[in-house]
């Protein structure tokens, strides 16, 4: 039986932590898994273009190399989708936060190939966007119980990757 899918658009502002503005501005209005699956594309293209010896390179001391970023964006894709997840099934148990710096040094990104890295981006995101898509109105909206319901998580995943790009 096929599902109905429900349209995800950029959250207005109440539907969303003020914290949150400088990532959801940067989102184009529309679709958001068409922005998620669009950005995929030449997300990819960007970091397949980048040179392996260059990669593992910082721009300034004590700064995150072009590897651990690509981690970071993984590890937050996960984490928010995580959260996304728990939203549409009304899931009331507190979330906990994560400390970015501390996940990227124990990760070890720059032992790894930055082609392993952007496969995993791959993976992760589709991922992301299937469950997006199985998403119904109701968890979107939410009418499941929470205001800030899975567009936020969609569209922070979307404006994080243009902010992180562009800084």
């Amino acid at each position: 039986m096929a599902t109905s899918q429900a349209a995800m658009t950029r959250p207005n502002s109440d539907e969303y932590a003020p914290y949150y503005e400088k990532y959801v501005s940067l989102v184009a209005p529309g679709d958001i898994t068409a922005t998620l699956n669009q950005q995929l594309g030449s997300t990819l293209i960007l970091l397949r273009g980048i040179d392996e010896t260059r990669a593992g390179g910082r721009y300034a001391p004590g700064k995150w190399s072009i590897k651990e970023l690509v981690g970071h964006l993984i590890d937050t894709e996960r984490i928010f989708s995580y959260r996304a997840l728990r939203f549409a099934r009304n899931d009331k148990t507190p979330l906990s936060g994560f400390e970015q710096d501390d996940y990227v040094r124990d990760a070890n990104f720059d032992d790894r190939l930055l082609s392993e890295l952007a496969d995993e981006f791959e993976y992760v995101r589709r991922s992301n966007i299937q469950l997006f898509k199985s998403l119904s109105e109701d968890a979107i909206s939410g009418r499941n119980g929470e205001l800030m319901i899975s567009k936020e998580v969609m569209t922070g995943e979307a404006g994080g990757v243009v902010r992180k790009a562009t800084s």
